[in-house]
């Protein structure tokens, strides 16, 4: 891994906190995710399954954590299984975790080499009443292709069909909403990385570079400093493509006029940055880009405030989309009167602000939370409102990441230029 060792720590503090949501007599097993195939024989970088990562900080491809509380020896109650590795290993893709590296960087001191699971675990299942299993249940998750938790679940249903069944992920879902101490400052670190990728970038625009240029410099930054690479594919829209909100092509020329919308985030030991700023091509804003610039940024700084313990998101995105409204009546946008009679389930900033004004931020970009309850201290959220105005060739965003604590929200990428004065400083320094 190019990150630095973790505080193991972290991940017995993870697992204490999971164990005691299990009911009494459970089971509960994690996969790592599958090396993913390109074509022919080739395969993509391995990325680990966030779940087990956050409860063992092991990062290695056919690992699995079993956790039995109410284990009848001690040494069942926490079990690692690892890939055993071999000269031939070891030549053709380097080493794996030995038993005891897989003991320091995990805290758990019974560890077995994956080939025994079967051996180990079926007494243990006898044992247990329950067996947690995991699923992906994320709101946004396409599961078509099968993971290895879908495979073991349908492999444990076969072999011990009378066993009562629970989902795992809801337990996932509240546990890594809130962030610990140690996981703040993982993703501290990844805000980092991308502070001083923007500050790299800021230097090289200009009228005639590609945007794949301007993502080059962003893979460079990133990958000297500890990170895999980015947390998400980057985004690098000019002109036009600034109205497209996942455009991620990035093959075209930045011409003189235009503005820049940039999104992408740092990973750092798995953990997710995500920033988004929009800056003018030639360094200079003209009045227009401005004036919709700052209208974005009131929305943004007014919206930051509201990420505080007890809010909700749908109360929050109410009040956003009613500072837009004002916004964007002030823009000439949106006519008052239309928007005082419009239709309650077709509100019309959305014609300008199509998507959400905010989402958890953690071992994924869009983390596991509950989108229903209350907000919590030590949940980390991004803020991003936007404009875009097609017929313009305008599309504003502006994202920063938020910690939610009890004296305030924290702004763990405040650093990151973004008044307009700054940016146009930095680019024509």
């Amino acid at each position: 891994m190019k990150y630095l060792p973790i505080d193991n720590r972290l991940f017995i503090e993870n697992r204490k906190n999971f164990a005691a949501k299990l009911k009494p007599n459970s089971i509960a097993v994690l996969n790592s995710n599958d090396i993913m195939p390109t074509s022919a024989d080739g395969v993509r970088s391995f990325i680990q399954n966030p779940d087990i990562f956050y409860l063992s900080g092991i990062d290695q491809e056919e690992s699995m954590l079993v956790i039995f509380p109410d284990a009848r020896q001690e040494k069942h109650k926490e079990i690692l299984f690892v890939k055993e590795t071999n000269e031939k290993i070891v030549t053709w893709e380097g080493r794996k975790y030995s038993k005891e590296e897989a003991t320091a960087v995990s805290g758990i001191k019974t560890v077995y080499w994956t080939g025994e699971f079967e051996t180990v675990f079926r007494p243990l299942v006898f044992e247990a009443e329950r067996m947690y299993l995991n699923t992906n249940e994320h709101q946004r998750a396409d599961v078509t292709v099968e993971t290895r938790d879908a495979r073991f679940l349908k492999q444990c249903k076969r072999l011990y069909p009378l066993h009562k069944y629970k989902r795992l992920a809801p337990i996932m879902q509240d546990l890594r909403a809130v962030k610990s101490d140690f996981e703040v400052q993982l993703i501290k670190h990844a805000c980092k990385i991308t502070e001083n990728t923007f500050q790299r970038v800021l230097g090289f625009i200009r009228p005639g570079v590609w945007e794949f240029e301007v993502e080059a410099e962003i893979y460079h930054e990133f990958l000297a400093n500890r990170s895999r690479g980015p947390a998400y594919t980057p985004i690098v829209a000019s002109g036009p493509n600034t109205c497209i909100l996942h455009y991620v092509q990035n093959n075209r020329q930045c011409k003189d006029g235009d503005l820049l919308l940039m999104d992408f985030g740092a990973e750092y030991a798995n953990y997710a940055s995500d920033v988004t700023r929009t800056v003018p091509v030639n360094g200079k804003f003209t009045d227009r880009q401005k004036e919709v610039y700052q209208a974005v940024l009131r929305v943004q700084k007014a919206a930051v405030q509201m990420l505080k313990p007890g809010n909700t998101l749908e109360e929050y995105q109410k009040e956003v989309g009613q500072l837009m409204e004002n916004e964007l009546i002030g823009l000439g946008l949106l006519d008052s009167e239309t928007v005082k009679n419009q239709n309650p389930d077709s509100l019309l900033y959305k014609k300008y602000f199509m998507h959400g004004i905010s989402h958890h931020l953690g071992l994924d970009v869009h983390d596991l939370g509950n989108n229903y309850g209350k907000f919590e201290q030590g949940m980390v959220l991004t803020c991003e409102p936007g404009i875009y105005i097609k017929e313009e060739n305008v599309g504003i965003r502006l994202e920063n990441d938020i910690l939610l604590s009890k004296d305030g929200p924290v702004d763990l990428t405040g650093k990151i230029a973004i008044e307009t004065e700054e940016i146009e400083d930095l680019m024509n320094a």
